[in-house]
């Protein structure tokens, strides 16, 4: 079974001008938990996710040195207008792992397994084709292995 069997193509995506705002609503109103940003000529060139919202709104390492007292949590809450004003590219990561459509879906699955990560884009030449997911995975090995009687 390969990549390109099974991925989703109807991938929504973010500008890196994009305001955060705007991504995390159309990350809550459609039930996703990231999505692959991309250039004006489609070119993949980060993901945002939740994670990366929320993780923007934790200290840092630096601030906790500086001042070691526990972070007031009730506060940090409440920073999350601040973040979401942000513009997507301050907080995307451009670290990317990338499956190739040809690529045979389990080995898609390890690549997001080794890496701890729950999607990854699917390109060609650095343009966005669509999108897997170990969700995307797990439903496919279920239709091949156990629908199908033999």
């Amino acid at each position: 079974m390969l990549v390109k069997e099974i991925m989703t193509t109807a991938v929504k995506v973010a500008s890196p001008t994009d305001p955060v705002r705007d991504i995390a609503t159309v990350m809550c109103f459609n039930k996703i938990s990231g999505v692959p940003v991309v250039d004006a000529e489609q070119k993949l060139i980060g993901m945002i996710s939740e994670k990366d919202i929320l993780h923007a709104m934790f200290p840092t390492l630096q601030d906790v040195m500086e001042n070691p007292t526990p972070p007031d949590f009730e506060k940090l809450e409440r920073e999350y207008r601040d973040v979401v004003t942000l513009k997507v590219g301050d907080l995307m990561t451009t670290i990317l792992y990338v499956a190739d459509p040809d690529m045979p879906v389990l080995k898609a699955a390890s690549i997001m397994f080794r890496n701890r990560i729950r999607r990854i884009p699917v390109a060609r030449n650095g343009v966005l084709l669509g999108i897997i997911s170990i969700g995307d995975v797990h439903k496919a090995m279920f239709r091949e292995n156990l629908t199908h009687q033999g």
